[in-house]
């Protein structure tokens, strides 16, 4: 296979972009470097086209490699033809390869190769024959041996029929219909496994629906009920279709002979090739379904780490409690602790009224505009001790209401202990948590993605591809926006292109021990970081202050000599820099394609050196909308009625729908059919993590502590 070509196909590029692609890939090169510093090699392909490309690679390089171990394998047994080369040859998944390969593959004791070492092979292919004429147990008399444990003509028979079956269940044709069939007209179902089967689980114990329909949350609803023994699960096809199919696959008669074949092809369905296709079914669909919710887990990720940052402002985290009291931290707009204190809300009017005057003098000490609230145990509480706070004192201050998903498992990180060696575990949590507010990027990427809660079955994903695809994600961001070299702590500057913890700690090191970068020449006497490392993470590290103001934006070094012949070409002062609108007109006057021409830099890299001049240090959240603060009265859920409007953050999309934080302690979900008036296929059309949408209250149960929201403005 031309793997290059097959992939040009696929992804509908120009064969070029392909080989430029895999040729950097191959270097060694990483998504983002690719994506930002080679649009001339790719044609501009995005890190999200690049990633799906890599991995697609991998895929057709892994199928490559396993179609020569199977030829080989099959050429050693002297059983090659060109029939099987062709076949493998044009398989074009590795479910194809390995049918193919079934009936060659070295078997563990079965009753049809039991069969074969007793020399029955034969008079199976005088069965399959079926020759009107034959008599099977005359034919069978013959292999009669006492010695080979073949007592009777009829244990004979059983033992050919035992072989038809196995190959029967062998056949890579048959299976690939049956495969199809399923998906076209199976069923899969699912009833509880025992009376006291987990309630949560209550809607799939008589549960239903074609295998070709079923969508993701409910396939991966269905494994972990069946994991944790709540459900019994299986898929079926119509009664006698699948065995029917088995059946014309190997009958050509009504004959003695060809009855006992139609026996042995309705035995190797049930016994067989039913339960097999079963199983990979099953698992086509869970890997289907973990593959999406990946998808979705991944741009939910996306979405919450590039949430724009509350800058410049002093913030107050509030770490919500009730026995251990509401840990309290201030950080400073850098992130550097302040003051911290613990309070109680919860407890007396006494130690609430207490609380109120330790926060307040907190925020009139420190200049505190911004507080971020936890929304974990007792948040209710602690916002509408804020909420209230707020009226009574003279300083202008706002809150929101934070994820605090992973914080727990930050503070009690190796990381946090090196961070905050003063504090205990739960004051981290509330600096965590302000921080979370004032950079979501910087404070996230300290803590393991999955811990971050916004996914659906994020702990049922396989491990590896999960912690893959979220490490990219994680990447993508982190290298879009760029870092500070003089602040970013060693967690952030491990997820920039080419640097590795190691080098992270390097960095932190020769930092601490030398004192601020200066240049980014630099980091070259970083320990470890030699010149194939600078090349990849030069770019995406800034040095504001530097000497050269090249240093403090995304261009990369080696595009310096181009930048500087724009900025001389074109006259641009250096007090120009960052006059977006000036810069731009006098790049117009010149033409970005003559300097191109006079310079030889692609255009793509011109465009790009010409956004970083007109604002330098740029930072892509800057452009995003600003987070939902809120100041006013907080509402409870019994304040809530059908057709109230409001305001509210998603907090969490998934297949069906997504939740939408209102204000009030539960958040509300708004179904995938509530989300517009034309038809989607996911939520993550409309709304993505992190946006501030418009909703509509459809139905409150305050029992069960449930809101139903809508998007659809009431006619």
């Amino acid at each position: 296979m031309d793997i290059n070509a097959a992939l040009a196909k696929e992804f509908k590029l120009q064969q070029w972009q392909v080989d430029n692609t895999v040729a950097l890939i191959d270097d060694d090169k990483t998504i983002p470097f690719i994506a930002r510093y080679r649009k001339e090699q790719t044609g501009s392909l995005d890190d999200t086209v690049l990633r799906e490309l890599s991995e697609r690679l991998t895929y057709l390089r892994n199928l490559e490699k396993r179609k020569q171990e199977i030829i080989s394998s099959i050429t050693e047994q002297e059983k090659m033809t060109d029939e099987l080369a062709s076949a493998i040859e044009n398989a074009v998944t590795l479910v194809e390869v390995e049918d193919i390969y079934r009936p060659f593959k070295p078997k563990r004791k079965t009753r049809g190769s039991v069969a074969r070492e007793k020399g029955l092979e034969p008079l199976a292919e005088i069965l399959m024959e079926q020759n009107p004429k034959t008599v099977p147990g005359e034919e069978a008399a013959a292999f009669v041996n006492e010695e080979k444990g073949v007592a009777t003509a009829d244990d004979a028979l059983a033992g050919a029929m035992d072989i038809i079956a196995e190959n029967l269940s062998d056949s890579a044709e048959l299976r690939k219909k049956l495969r199809e069939l399923v998906f076209q007209k199976g069923t899969i179902s699912s009833t509880a496994a025992a009376e006291d089967s987990n309630e949560v689980y209550k809607n799939y114990f008589e549960y239903s629906e074609p295998v070709g329909r079923i969508a993701g949350h409910r396939v991966l609803a269905l494994d972990r009920g069946e994991k944790e023994n709540s459900l019994k699960v299986a898929v079926s096809l119509p009664e006698g279709l699948g065995e029917s199919m088995s059946v014309r696959e190997y009958t050509k008669n009504d004959s003695e002979c060809g009855k006992l074949v139609r026996a042995a092809c309705e035995d190797g369905y049930k016994r067989l090739i039913f339960p097999s296709i079963e199983r990979e079914v099953r698992s086509e669909l869970s890997a289907v379904a973990a593959e999406g919710a990946i998808k979705v887990f991944a741009s939910n990720l996306r979405q919450l780490i590039m949430a724009p940052p509350v800058k410049n402002t002093v913030t107050l985290g509030l770490d919500p409690g009730y026995a251990h009291g509401c840990k309290c931290a201030v950080v400073d707009p850098t992130g550097k602790v302040l003051d911290t204190a613990i309070i109680y809300i919860t407890r007396s009017k006494n130690e609430a009224e207490t609380a109120k005057k330790v926060i307040a003098r907190m925020i009139e000490k420190h200049h505190v505009s911004t507080i971020a609230i936890g929304n974990g145990t007792a948040s209710r509480e602690t916002e509408q001790f804020t909420a209230e706070l707020i009226k009574t004192i003279p300083e202008k201050v706002s809150y929101m209401v934070v994820s605090e998903a992973g914080a727990s498992v930050y503070s009690a990180s190796k990381l946090a202990a090196e961070e905050f060696p003063d504090y205990d575990v739960s004051l981290r949590s509330a600096v965590s948590i302000a921080r979370r507010l004032q950079d979501p990027l910087a404070e996230l990427v300290k803590i393991d993605p999955k811990a971050i809660g916004v996914g659906q079955y994020q702990h049922d994903m396989p491990k590896a591809r999960m912690d893959e695809a979220l490490k990219g994600v994680v990447e993508d961001c982190v290298n879009s926006v760029g870092v500070d070299l003089n602040t970013a702590s060693y967690s952030l500057l491990s997820y920039i292109s080419g640097i590795n913890s190691a080098i992270a700690k390097n960095i932190v090191a020769y930092r601490e021990e030398n004192g601020e970068f200066t240049d980014r020449k630099q980091l070259l006497k970083v320990k470890k970081l030699g010149a194939k490392a600078y090349e990849q993470c030069a770019g995406f590290l800034r040095v504001p202050g530097a000497k050269n103001p090249l240093d403090n934006t995304g261009i990369h070094p080696e595009s310096y000599e181009a930048a500087k012949a724009l900025l001389d070409r074109c006259g641009i002062a250096p007090e120009e820099l960052g006059t977006a609108e000036i810069i731009r007109e006098k790049v117009k006057q010149v033409g970005l394609k003559k300097i191109a021409e006079e310079t030889g830099a692609g255009l793509p890299t011109l465009n790009d050196i010409v956004k970083e001049l007109e604002k330098p240090g740029r930072d892509p959240r800057d452009e995003l909308p600003p987070p939902l603060m809120r100041s006013g009265d907080v509402m409870e859920i019994k304040d809530l009625k059908p057709g109230m409007e409001l305001m509210g953050t998603v907090r969490n999309v998934i297949d069906f729908g997504a939740f939408v934080d209102i204000g009030v302690h539960e958040d509300g979900l708004v179904h995938i059919s509530q989300m517009s008036n034309k038809f989607i296929k996911h939520p993550l059309e409309v709304v993505k993590v992190g946006e501030v949408v418009k909703v509509w209250v459809l139905d409150v149960d305050v029992k069960r502590g449930r809101i139903s929201l809508t998007m659809k403005a009431p006619k």
